[in-house]
């Protein structure tokens, strides 16, 4: 069977309307088969066994294993669709190997001292600036961003993607829709990111009410991930920080420091949002930090007497 561009658009719209995937999840999809049609374009676009165990080959001189294994998720869920709809008589992944050994790698997280260090920067310039200006506006939305990320443990995208109805700061709640649309309600518990919020939506009120997004960007159009992104650059600029920081390492760094509190993990599996308590035990590592401490205080040699 040749792939094509019109059997794509059929496959995301039924993505998109039956299965209710997010945007993002859609997204993915589209560049992953699109890239798949790219490389058969070669082989006569035939969805083969052949032509998918070379473009294997191809993603894995690419991409890093991760990737990879996403790549092929899009596409064997694409075929298990041709296969429902009886245009495939099999799935032609069915006798192709793709289990593949993945590195371990432990979450990147921010040490606290360098959040801290990262919102004294962002506090200061709110500080500095002139509140008949634009740059006083935005630096209320940096500081109330940034707070709600180190807060909730939020994914940037489902930050970008709050509407005025989702936040509630009359009792500190978030509505919030992860992958899957799967729904979730979050709590800000801390006085201090409350008021960055409320500060942030009194200067922006009419801009959101326009736009239907809570962070809205100069243009009164919904904030782009990207922007988020430049934006913790800037300031980790500001800082003198040299590590590189993403928005999603606020989240890990959330998790993370919540476990070293011995929150049960339970309850971060909530928070996070994860349909698995399997994907929440990647934050269940010892940090160096807390393996010090243990061992220093907990350690039988502590019980030991030499006596010389």
């Amino acid at each position: 069977m040749k792939i094509t561009q019109k059997r794509i658009d059929t496959y995301l719209n039924y993505c998109r309307y039956q299965k209710k995937l997010s945007p993002e999840t859609l997204k993915a999809y589209r560049i992953d088969l699109s890239q798949f049609m790219e490389f058969a374009a070669g082989m006569d676009k035939e969805l083969s066994r052949l032509n998918l165990s070379n473009y294997m080959t191809e993603l894995h001189k690419k991409y890093k294993p991760k990737s990879v294994r996403r790549k092929l998720t899009s596409l064997k869920a694409f075929c298990n669709y041709l296969v429902y709809e009886d245009v495939l008589d099999e799935n032609p992944f069915t006798k192709i190997k793709t289990t593949f050994r993945e590195p371990h790698l432990l979450p990147k997280t921010i040490p606290l001292e360098t959040i801290q260090q990262l919102f004294v920067t962002a506090y200061k310039e709110l500080a500095s600036a002139d509140p008949q200006t634009y740059h006083y506006k935005s630096a209320l939305r940096d500081v109330a961003v940034l707070e709600l990320l180190f807060a909730t443990g939020i994914r940037v995208a489902e930050l970008c993607s709050l509407r005025l109805e989702d936040v509630s700061l009359s009792d500190g709640s978030l509505r919030v829709y992860g992958k899957g649309s799967k729904e979730r309600i979050l709590h800000v518990g801390n006085n201090d990111v409350l008021e960055a919020v409320r500060r942030y939506e009194e200067a922006f009120h009419s801009e959101i009410v326009k736009s239907g997004y809570f962070f809205v960007n100069l243009r009164n159009a919904k904030l782009s991930e990207q922007s988020v992104r430049n934006m913790i650059t800037r300031y980790a600029k500001l800082s003198g920080i040299t590590i590189h920081i993403t928005p999603h390492m606020f989240r890990h760094s959330f998790a993370t420091l919540l476990l070293e509190e011995d929150v049960d993990i339970r309850y971060i599996q909530q928070f996070l949002g994860h349909s698995s308590i399997t994907t929440t035990q990647i934050y269940t590592h010892v940090s160096t930090s807390q393996q010090k401490r243990i061992l220093q205080s907990k350690h039988p040699r502590n019980k030991l007497k030499i006596e010389t």
